[in-house]
């Protein structure tokens, strides 16, 4: 059994797939070539946004949106604390300070009312200069954006939307990828949306900020003159064969995956709702669902099931074991665990189960009842 079956995607889409590497290989348009173009137009168009542009991978991704916007030493950047790294990293590699946010449990997103208590802490000590914060589209939902964005408004300050896991996702019709003044996902294989190695997008509605990324990603050069460097970017550029990959696999995305990974969902919650913690969608939001995750009564328990499942060769995970608090390399902080209760108990609870829209029923029936037995 997979945690997300790729190859039964591979199965269900093999031809165009194959089709398209072929053709990369066949025209020998490796870097930037047309499927990349094709693929930012239909990205953008879908979202909602003027603009996307292709880049490596969604670590990159992020950072770069950083860099369009001068982002450097003596700012701070607010993000979650209960989430991949590179959502933190990307500020810390370019001189920028995160602050770290607790999250609402019920959702696993950054807490609006944790957001604005770390916004002002910075004020009042005054040796930071606060300018974005990166909400987290964590396991397929998007963050709170309605009180986010009054948050922001309130405070000056600008919103880099971290959809890594995100993409797809909707808040009231409105897609993911749209919230903020720029926006940022990931390509990562067992992302909603997944390319055949790594791959991501940014997503601007302002033309300068997107001519400004399209420098950055190639090194910093010229729209004119490749060597004409005009200021020190990165290397990092959406490759063209997985930008052939991913365009089938965006329109299945679009026609069925979405819809038929929600029915995953319900079936998973109207089985377990009455024994575990199962996720909260709020109205008027869609899930992605990048995984389905769990609550268990704590640490023990947790760690009791995933064994018994894997008894039963059914593949589990625990995204996150710790917090960025906790993190090593942000031990220079000296954070203090009482700030992130929520963070916490997620830590020790959480647990996500096989995930993907092409799960069958009788192996869904398979992996509840095995999870039932175990929790009792």
């Amino acid at each position: 059994m997979q945690f997300r079956d790729l190859h039964a995607q591979y199965e269900a889409l093999k031809p165009e797939i194959d089709a398209g590497i072929q053709s990369v290989i066949e025209s020998s348009g490796f870097i930037l070539g047309k499927p990349v173009q094709e693929l930012e137009e239909q990205l953008a168009a879908y979202v909602g946004r003027r603009y996307c542009v292709g880049v490596a991978n969604g670590t990159e991704a992020l950072q770069l949106a950083l860099m369009a916007y001068d982002i450097g030493p003596g700012d701070a950047v607010f993000t979650s604390d209960f989430t991949y790294f590179a959502s933190a990293g990307c500020a810390s590699i370019i001189g920028a300070t995160p602050v770290l946010v607790d999250i609402d449990l019920d959702t696993f997103n950054m807490s609006s009312a944790a957001l604005e208590k770390q916004i002002r802490r910075v004020l009042d000590e005054g040796k930071l200069n606060p300018k974005f914060i990166i909400p987290v589209d964590l396991f397929g939902l998007p963050a709170n954006y309605p009180e986010i964005e009054q948050i922001a408004e309130k405070f000056g300050l600008k919103i880099l939307e971290d959809a890594a896991q995100g993409f797809g996702g909707q808040i009231n019709g409105r897609l993911a990828c749209s919230f903020g003044e720029i926006s940022a996902t990931s390509f990562f294989p067992a992302k909603p949306l997944g390319c055949y190695g790594d791959g991501g997008a940014i997503f601007t509605d302002d033309e300068t900020v997107d001519a400004r990324l399209r420098s950055l990603r190639a090194s910093g050069k010229s729209p004119l003159d490749k060597y004409d460097n005009r200021e020190v970017g990165m290397n990092s550029r959406l490759d063209t064969l997985q930008a052939a990959i991913l365009l089938p696999k965006f329109r299945a995305f679009k026609e069925y995956e979405v819809d038929a990974v929600n029915r995953v969902a319900e079936r998973y919650t109207e089985a377990l709702k009455d024994l575990v913690v199962t996720p909260t969608v709020p109205e008027g939001y869609l899930s992605s669902w990048a995984q389905y995750t769990i609550l268990l009564q704590n640490r023990e328990q947790r760690d009791a099931v995933q064994a018994k499942l894997k008894e039963k060769g059914i593949p589990s995970m625990v995204y996150y074991p710790r917090g960025l608090h906790r993190q090593a390399a942000y031990a220079w902080m000296e954070l203090s665990d009482e700030d992130y209760p929520n963070t916490l108990q997620a830590t020790d609870r959480v647990l996500s189960l096989p995930m993907h829209p092409y799960m069958e029923e009788s192996e869904q029936r398979y992996i509840i009842n095995s999870l039932l037995e175990a929790v009792k």
